[in-house]
């Protein structure tokens, strides 16, 4: 039900709990039409059945008439197109269409491109399998256990990106296209832009809605520097299309997406150097994990290069990536220059000027907490917002965005306990804040450090590269944030998660079960590191 927040079209729903196979639905549906419905859609899995009601009649009548036993809701009347339009068709449009739908409102999703957005065609999914791929060939050249013999062959890294458009494609089609059908709402295909501040124009036609969702994602950003475009380079996505392996690469760029692209082709073989314009990897984590990921990656073989200024990049028969470092200059010569210095929202083209909707003075979108822009009409979700550009925020944010525009529900995000993975070999894992930033908002902290040494997994393993950080409060011992490197560690963090967003202290973890000879033991023993020297127990001790 809406609760009575009308939403426009005049249909109704009625929820039918007696409804329990599809055979259920094309009952349902003669009964209404028998009765006078008209666009009758029903959905046994849902329990529901939307309609119109002719002009003049009782939605209550009509249901009696037809024999349908239910409870009514009514979606509003007006005569606006839709109830919500949503421009973009990535995670959180598709968050937001599912969940409106399930309301009974009358969505529309348009995307000039493919359907899909970031995550399933160009970010998560792509980049993960061919990462998935390139460890596995990793891990033949070469592992630690005596008396087994691997090898690694020929790589064909076209065949490589032939089996993850398999993937892509499967993916797509499942969790998106058909997705669509099933929700009954429909994609319009084309460019949209606002007209006016209640419609926009797209595929040729003019759409009106009681409101709208701005949910167009990120695209690589790439800095302004000298000779680049003229060289030519990769970004994270055309990286993804190359047909052959590049003998040689420099990244620009050590964050996340440089480090896992980076990693990816150091792993099939390729000679790579990333080139990191602050003084450390991944400047937001912290300094541990930093340092981690570095020596991991040196000893892969990986030039790594920080406080480094790239000032020009030279074309030629390979290409030279010039930047100053340590107050000299530093020549870095590769086939291929990939470009990861981050995502910048997409907003260009959408009229946004002729709908009142503002930006500030980095032309990000005006929002407030609710993700309501400055037009009251508009809410905006996922990457496009300059939120943590993850799936999960964006999916996060296109129900919440649904709820807040069509229910006037009036929530807010919480990123407190959000979890980010960076998917190198090992992992890099953390969840809440870093020593630094608790200190920032005013907490005392204490920190405790344990390297994976200590961990009975790793040791069998034989792969002890990394560790586990409990950041806590002092005094009260509640954990504000958990970190991690090491094999894993991104299935592990869920339960740093846990201890954040429910405010366990580290006395708390240290007296919880945790399984032996798992990974996830890393978090406990941190968490007994607060009051003990971890290096003294024997290897299953409590």
């Amino acid at each position: 039900m809406y609760g009575g927040a009308a939403l426009g079209g005049g249909r109704i729903r009625i929820r039918i709990g007696a409804m329990t196979r599809p055979r259920c639905e094309e009952a349902v549906s003669r009964a209404l039409e028998g009765a006078g419905a008209r666009g009758v859609r029903a959905d046994f899995r849902r329990g529901e059945a939307v309609f119109e009601a002719p002009e003049g009649v009782d939605g209550e009548g009509l249901r009696e008439a037809a024999g349908v036993e239910g409870s009514l809701g009514r979606t509003g009347g007006g005569s606006v197109d839709y109830d919500l339009a949503i421009i973009g068709s990535g995670s959180a449009a598709f968050a937001a269409a599912i969940r409106a739908s399930g309301e009974g409102a009358r969505v529309a999703v348009i995307e000039r491109g493919t359907v899909g957005g970031t995550c399933v065609n160009a970010g998560c999914i792509p980049s993960k399998n061919l990462l998935a791929a390139a460890e596995a060939y990793h891990r033949a050249a070469g592992h630690p256990f005596r008396g087994i013999e691997t090898k690694a062959g020929a790589v064909d890294f076209g065949a490589l990106v032939g089996m993850k458009a398999e993937v892509v494609l499967k993916l797509r089609r499942e969790k998106y296209e058909e997705l669509a059908e099933e929700y009954g709402f429909g994609i319009i295909r084309g460019e949209a832009a606002f007209v006016s501040p209640e419609a926009i124009e797209a595929g040729g036609r003019r759409i009106t809605a009681q409101r709208f969702l701005i949910a167009t994602g990120a695209a690589p950003w790439v800095p302004p520097v000298a000779g680049l475009e003229e060289a030519g380079y990769l970004t994270s996505t055309s990286a993804m299309e190359l047909k052959e392996l590049p003998e040689s690469l420099v990244v620009i760029g050590g964050n996340y997406i440089g480090l896992e692209m980076g990693q990816l082709f150091a792993d099939l073989g390729s000679k790579v150097t990333i080139v990191e314009m602050l003084d450390r990897l991944v400047p937001g984590e912290e300094p541990e994990v930093s340092r981690w990921i570095e020596r991991i990656l040196r000893e892969q073989g990986v030039e790594v290069i920080t406080s480094a200024r790239v000032g020009r990049v030279e074309g030629g028969g390979k290409k030279t990536v010039v930047a100053e470092a340590g107050r000299k200059e530093r020549r870095m010569e590769a086939e291929e220059v990939l470009v990861a210095t981050g995502r910048r929202p997409v907003l260009d083209g959408l009229g946004l000027e002729k709908a009142g909707i503002e930006r500030d003075g980095r032309g990000a979108l005006v929002l407030d907490e609710t993700l309501r822009t400055t037009n009251p009409r508009v809410f905006a979700a996922g990457d496009v917002t300059g939120a943590p550009q993850f799936v999960y925020v964006a999916a996060a944010q296109g129900t919440l965005a649904a709820e807040n525009a069509l229910l006037g529900a009036g929530r807010k995000v919480d990123y407190e306990a959000l979890p980010r993975v960076t998917f190198t070999t090992p992992n890099i894992a953390a969840a809440g804040l870093t020593d630094a930033r608790a200190r920032e908002l005013g907490y005392r902290c204490e920190c405790r450090v344990v390297g994976l040494e200590n961990v009975p997994r790793a040791i069998v393993n034989l792969d002890t590269r990394g560790m586990v950080k409990i950041v806590a409060e002092q005094g009260s011992g509640r954990v504000l944030g958990v970190h991690a490197v090491g094999d894993s560690a991104g299935e592990i963090i869920l339960a740093g998660v846990y201890a954040v967003k429910f405010g366990l202290t580290v006395r708390d973890l240290a007296e919880t079960w945790a399984p032996y000879l798992t990974m996830s033991e890393g978090i406990r023993l941190a968490a007994q590191a607060f009051g003990r020297d971890v290096s003294k127990l024997s290897c299953c001790a409590a």
